[in-house]
């Protein structure tokens, strides 16, 4: 019984060290973190040239990296780019749409001119309350906006030190995985080992599964965007197609951050039948998804369909955006550690 205890106070201490590692790392080794999942999901490739190609281990590692890196550069340009063409378009367009917005404000006070005598003072005192607010509301929206740019702008230093870390630790790491994974062997007893290795190779499984089903849903997003703007008649309907993938890929962003805005826009200048028109693909465009995903993730991912979807709701709920994709990677890592019978918890009623 003893023995029992002993064993049992050995494993809580270990899990308390994990969970305190883990978190520390989260919050301070983010980028360190991110270049060892990364190794670990390239480093199939890696051994393909190392074994089947007859490649060194650092010249296999470098590809690779390269490889990768020339990815990440061209997604990189291509976002920027498509964001500088848009930002350079917009402001040629800027004294336009002031204009525009000019003519439609001086319209409205005419016509308000025309017709404040007939109506009742209760009536023009809540409409000017109602148009105080909105315009508060206004100018809060733009200052929170303007202060989140200077915030972006003074962390985007810290933020290429991040990156710089992380392809620097890729690198590394890359090239040491073997030595780590000997030395992380050496220190685990084979039971133990073997069941890491079972959970490695699940959550491999399910990293590649999450790409491919990202790759998946960014397709129909560009296919329903592209169908719906050529519908609609708008102009450069494949590009903009494109900047409405990219930006659904960003976190915290989506579809309607740029759909929305812009049927906002073009309302404003009168043209009721576009801006509702691109409502209406914004909502086709989130319905599909929310209705796809949890079937996509859930055959990509290994995981069951109903509990990608509770997970899904649970993650957004918890966490926002970023919960879509937190939720089902922690099923599937507890579905990791069960098979792997690290984690046995069971209810029986």
């Amino acid at each position: 019984m003893g023995v029992k205890k002993d064993v049992m106070k050995k494993r809580i201490l270990l899990w308390g060290v994990v969970i305190f590692i883990f978190l520390f790392m989260i919050r301070y080794g983010l980028p360190i973190v991110f270049a060892l999942l990364t190794a670990l999901m390239l480093e199939g490739s890696v051994k393909k040239l190392h074994q089947k190609f007859k490649f060194s281990r650092g010249a296999a590692v470098t590809t690779v990296f390269l490889t990768f890196l020339l990815v990440l550069a061209t997604l990189g340009y291509l976002i920027v780019a498509i964001i500088v063409d848009q930002l350079l378009n917009f402001s040629l367009r800027f004294p336009f749409v002031i204009s525009d917005i000019t003519s439609i404000i001086n319209s409205f006070i005419h016509k308000w001119e025309l017709y404040a005598d007939a109506i009742p003072v209760g009536v023009i005192e809540s409409l000017e309350d109602s148009f105080e607010s909105t315009m508060d509301s206004l100018i809060e929206s733009v200052t929170a906006i303007a202060q989140s740019v200077v915030l972006w702008a003074a962390k985007l230093p810290e933020f290429l030190i991040h990156i710089l870390v992380y392809l620097i630790g890729l690198y590394m790491i890359s090239f040491e995985l073997p030595n780590i994974k000997a030395k992380a062997a050496k220190a685990l007893s084979e039971s133990t080992s073997n069941k890491f290795k079972l959970v490695y190779a699940q959550l491999n499984k399910a990293g590649i599964g999450f790409l491919k089903a990202q790759l998946i849903l960014s397709v129909v997003t560009y296919v329903l965007s592209l169908i719906g703007l050529l519908i609609l008649n708008v102009p450069y309907a494949a590009v903009i197609s494109i900047f409405v993938v990219l930006v659904d890929l960003l976190p915290i962003l989506g579809t309607g951050s740029f759909l929305v805005p812009w049927a906002l826009f073009v309302l404003i200048k009168g043209n009721t039948l576009l801006a509702v028109g691109l409502v209406i693909l914004f909502l086709v465009i989130t319905v599909v998804r929310r209705v796809i995903e949890p079937k996509i993730f859930s055959t990509n991912m290994g995981i069951d369909p109903l509990a990608a979807l509770i997970s899904m709701y649970l993650g957004f709920q918890l966490i926002g955006f970023l919960g879509l994709f937190a939720g089902p990677t922690v099923v599937i890592l507890y579905e990791a550690l069960k098979k792997a019978n690290i984690v046995k918890f069971s209810v029986k009623l």
